[in-house]
This record gives structure tokens, sequence and C-alpha cells, in this order.
């Protein structure tokens, strides 16, 4: 047969045949897209062969020709699922979304975000997503609330329960409202949601989609056409009823003082990334809590009343060094404070009910950072469903006391966000603005509810929009007994945090060498104990040691002092007292860990390295030498 002759194939599966055309000249990957989307299935889980026995299989290749696989015009080809993957959408029309975003006026949770399809088989449960430990550890959990028995109620014996003193859900409505919790945790809300007689057989996670969808060829690109298959759907905001965090905890108060100082000194805002642990969080039934541990501050710009982030070149080096570490970056803080007593010390209360809690431009901001770290997700279609990253803002309260509060957005905004949809207003920071459709981008409808004056809910166009339809209230706080991960020796000056630049502020050598001066020769493990210099020791222009730190990184994240004290002997640590001894004053703290006698233990042991020349009489001097074994002069000395 002529290679310009389409190949007629017959495809069979468990719902039936279908036929396709494709050239001979395809490749065996091409011929699985094309059964892919003649069947609409759910993924490409699935596996072909020549022989109804499966035996022949035809494997995927980008290289690899029908013609060459000895393929003709009228075979039979046989699909079979892998480990028994679901893959056919049987109950949805072909090309239709499964999840649609719809305006809605019930009460449950936004179905623009979950949708339960009736009929609607979940493709399989996806087994290949990394899952954050904490949900592995949540998925394992009962979470039924306990309750014990009620004198006054109950009338059976210890060993019995009854209506009173059963255990409940952890999404009790009735539960949930005497404790005062306003969301429901996530995991509570997925078994809320596989609590009916399916188990959840039907629950599906889909992310909002507000852009066209593309290689639809029913008409020619927008703004030319359009159609109901590849147009998203009009969006009615809904508050969302769960959270994926449920608290931001600071695991001690040194953490947001040692960033408000940057505030105190210059008066200006500040901008930080939370870097610590997702945990389970106790106090809410199948809760997670972000556990904070370090601040760091990326480059920017700032005043009194703004703030413009800068291109960090060391954000990947810094994540590098808070995994070694055993965390990761779970949120973001920024300051809006203003002084209204000096002699007192109080703050304006400027957020509020009647002004805003997030601007518009924050709110983004948030949903910009959400999307970037998304929440990794079994029962999502796409393996990630909405995301843990928290936002926590510090101003001040109704006391006129400095506070934090803590926020998420909703996924309806994180998908506003990330299709660009959404801008804030120029003088009003309450408000956002959903963006009209122009020629280069198609923009669907977007609504919220409120009543009228008569008390009726109507339905408006979210031009403007009142962003308190984005957020979710996440509670901040620190625990009545503090935690120290990092070194939290009071009587230490601590080490500058990155990107100040005020004086008493600046990381280099002699900020370097100063700090290190404060810790006695056998303290080498409390002194390197500071995530902060951690990542100025890795990053530092003089003698960068990122390739290096891996053994101490590991150390510190075991706690293990020794091993940290026998990575101090290593040569590049040598080679870093010797840099730090040439570039400042003598040490005013004979046996510092900065006056390189670290050594085991005992300053008069030897450690190697090269030897040094004095200054003054040109005598070369042993390693381990602080004065001049000729003329007596101290090292340092010029």
């Amino acid at each position: 047969m002529s290679k310009d002759k389409k190949l007629l194939l017959r495809v069979q599966s468990s719902e039936g045949t279908k036929r396709i055309e494709i050239s001979p000249s395809s490749t065996t990957c091409q011929l699985f897209e094309a059964i892919n989307d003649a069947f609409n299935l759910n993924s490409f889980a699935f596996a072909l062969y020549k022989q109804i026995n499966k035996k022949g299989e035809i494997s995927s290749s980008k290289t690899r020709t029908l013609g060459n696989l000895g393929v003709k015009h009228g075979d039979m080809i046989y699909l079979s699922p892998l480990n028994g993957s679901v893959l056919f959408n049987n109950h949805t029309p072909a090309g239709e979304p499964i999840a649609e975003a719809g305006p809605s006026t019930s009460s449950a949770p936004s179905r623009s975000s979950v949708t339960v399809v009736a009929n609607q088989p979940l493709a399989t449960v996806k087994s290949n997503i990394k899952e954050d430990e904490v949900d592995q550890i949540l998925y394992k959990l009962d979470g039924r609330i306990e309750r014990m028995r009620d004198d006054k109620l109950c009338r059976h014996n210890a060993n019995s329960k009854c209506v009173h003193c059963s255990s409940l859900e952890p999404f009790d409505d009735a539960y949930l409202k005497e404790q005062n919790i306003k969301h429901l945790s996530f995991h509570s809300y997925l078994r809320k949601m596989m609590s009916g007689v399916d188990r959840g057989k039907f629950l599906a996670l889909e992310d909002i989609s507000c852009s066209i969808k593309t290689g639809c060829k029913d008409h020619p690109p927008w703004p030319k056409g359009i159609c109901s298959k590849c147009q998203p759907n009009a969006i009615t905001l809904n508050m969302q009823a769960y959270r994926h965090v449920d608290n931001v905890t600071f695991e001690n108060t040194n953490i947001v003082e040692k960033f408000l100082n940057y505030w105190r000194v210059s008066g200006h805002q500040r901008i930080g990334f939370l870097y610590g642990t997702y945990e389970v969080h106790s106090d809410v039934p199948l809760g997670i809590k972000a556990n904070v541990v370090a601040i760091y501050e990326p480059p920017q710009e700032s005043s009194r009343d703004a703030i413009r982030l800068l291109t960090d070149e060391k954000e990947a080096v810094v994540n590098q060094i808070a995994s070694a570490l055993g965390i990761r970056r779970v949120g973001w803080i920024f300051t809006d404070l203003l002084p209204d007593d000096v002699k007192k010390g109080t703050v304006k209360h400027i957020r509020n009910v009647e002004s805003h809690f997030l601007s518009a431009q924050e709110c983004i901001m948030a949903g910009y950072f959400q999307n970037q770290h998304p929440n990794p997700c079994r029962y999502a279609s796409s393996g990630g469903f909405g995301s843990k990253f928290v936002t926590v803002c510090v101003t001040g309260d109704k006391t006129n006391q400095v506070h934090t509060e803590g926020y998420q957005v909703s996924n309806q905004c994180m998908a506003l966000v990330r299709d660009n949809c959404l801008v804030p207003t120029k003088d009003a920071a309450e408000l956002g603005y959903v963006r009209e459709s122009t020629d280069k981008q198609y923009v669907p409808d977007v609504y919220y509810k409120e009543k009228d004056s008569y008390g009726n809910e109507v339905s408006k166009l979210a031009r403007p929009l009142p962003v308190e339809y984005l957020l979710v209230d996440v509670p901040a706080s620190t625990p009545v007994t503090p935690s120290y991960t990092f070194n939290p020796d009071p009587s230490k000056q601590p080490f500058p945090v990155e990107n100040r630049f005020v004086d008493g502020h600046i990381q280099d050598f002699n900020a370097l060498a100063t700090y290190l001066q404060q810790f006695a020769f056998d303290e080498f493990y409390e002194a390197i104990d500071d995530f902060h210099l951690l990542i100025y020791i890795a990053t530092m222009d003089m003698l960068p040691m990122k390739d290096y730190l891996a053994p101490l990184l590991e150390a510190l994240k075991k706690k293990d002092k020794s091993a940290a004290t026998e990575w101090s002997r290593s040569e590049q640590w040598a080679t870093l007292e010797q840099l730090i001894a040439a570039s400042s004053p003598p040490p005013s703290r004979p046996g510092s860990v900065a006056s390189g006698s670290m050594a085991s233990g005992n300053p008069a042991t030897p450690r190697g390295g090269p030897k040094w020349p004095c200054h003054f009489c040109t005598y070369i001097n042993e390693p381990e030498s602080q004065a001049c074994a000729m003329c007596n002069l101290p090292r340092n000395q010029p």
C-alpha cells in the first residue's frame, strides 16, 4: 500500500471498538495519542497489543513507525489498562469538562473547586504523587472526635456508647461551631466528600481554568472564534469552606522580633520568606500547621509605604540549604506598620473591617506564591490541588500593639491570578478588578453574591470585586513553650540578616569575624547553628563553600555536635579562618572560633594548614601560633 494512503485500524477495548485513521509513516507514539483522543481517556496508562492474549505489545516510540512495525490496513489492535487504571469517561460526553465553574447558590463548598459528578468514576488515585509527609500521616489517622461519657444524658455502662457520647466525624458542624473553628481542615473536607454511600468513588478534584482550551479545530483561534468545548465557564465566587493550613506557628518570639528590627531601625516596611515544616495540628480535627523556624529576607527596595522585590540570585542556594536542614519555604511575611505613639511603642490600627485585611495587590501576590507552591494531592487529576503556602501580615491590632495575622487565598483566587484575570484597583486597596476580554485574552465572567437593600441575594459582576471573597483566615501564634531549631543564645549578638543595607546590619567578613569571636573554641556548634550565617558562608564571593557544606548541614539537621566539630577541622574551614585573620583585626577573645584554634577542643593542638609569615620580622611561624615566635607580636599585627 502506498505511504500516501491512510491506514484504517480497529481498536478494541472493554468499552467497545473504535476506528481510527492514521498514516503508515506515523510513529507509535502518535498512535497512542490518536487512541487516547478517540476514546477520550483520562491518561496514557494503557498498553496496546497486536493479539487479544496480550502478545505482540506495541511500545510507544518517537522513532519507530507503524510501517516498520508491520501494521496493516484493517488490523485489529487491543487496548488494555495498566494496573487496573480507570481510563474511560463513560458518562461524560467527549470533549465536555468534568468540573464546571458555574453560578451556585448552594451553601456547600464551592463546586468550581471540587466537583462530584454523578456516575463519573475518578481516574485511579495517583500513587506516583510524592505527597507531603504530613498528608501521609493524616491519611492514616481515623480523625474521629472522641467524646467522654456524659453523666447527665448517658444511661449505659462505661463500655458502651450512645448518641450523646459516640465519636463525631471530623467535619461535624456542631463541634466546629462550638470550638469556634471557622474553616474545615483540608483532610476533614476530603473525609466529608467521601462520607456518602459511594465512599468517595465519584470524587474528582479539579482546578478551575480561566483560559481557553487549546487544540480545538472546530473554529479559528480567538478572537475570531470560540465554542462551548474550549470556552471557560463563568465563575461565581464563594467563601471557601476549607483551608489547606489551619495555623501558622512561630516556634519562638525571637524569629519575628529579629524580622521587625529592620522596621524599628529604618522605619521602612519589609518582606521575608518563612522557612519551616508542615506538621499535624492537634487543635483542629485532621489539621495542619506551618511551623516557622526562620525568616529569610530576599533583596528588596522598601520605603515607609511600599516594598518592591528584586531578583534573588541566591534563591536556589537558600532552598538547597533549607532542604538539607530538613526545612522548606512555607510562606511569606510582610510588615504594614505605622508608628502611633513612639514613647509608648504603639502602632496604628489601619487594617480592620472598615478598611481591609489584605489589599487586592497583596491577594494577587499571595495567589502568585501559592501557584508557585502547589499542594501535591493523590485525588487531583493533575497531581496537585490548592496550596499550603501561607501569608502573614504584621500590623497593628485594635489595642495598637504589633500583631500578626495569617491568611491564604482561595483556590478560585489562585486560578484568577494564574490565568492573569485579576488586577488591583487604582484608588481602593480593598477592591480588585477582573479584566475584560480583549483580542489577546478571553476572560470568563466572574460574579459574586451579596444582599441588596431588601435582603435578597443578587449576583454582581466582579468589576470591581471585594477581596474578602478571596480570603481564608489562618490564625498565627507562638507556643506557650518556645522551641529553638537554631542557636537561641540571647547573650550573643546574632549574625546580621541578609540584604539589610543599614549600619550594623551588613553582612561582610568583619561581621563574620566579630560574630565568631563571641564563641569559645569549644562552641563551634553553637556558633555555626545560624540560618543566616549558613547562607552567607555558602554564597560569599571570596570563598563560596556551598559544595563543602553537606556534612555540616547533615550534622546540624541531626543535632550532632561531634560531627559538626569534626567538620570544623576540615581544610575548607581552616582556609576561611585564614581569610578572616587576614582581613580583620586581631580577635579580642583568644581561643575563640574566629582565632583558628578550634582544633580538637584544645587550643594548643596543631590543626594543620599553611604556615604564616610575621608582618614585622618575616619569621615563618607554625599555623597554630597566634603570636610570632621571634618578635612576639600578634599574628595580625601589620
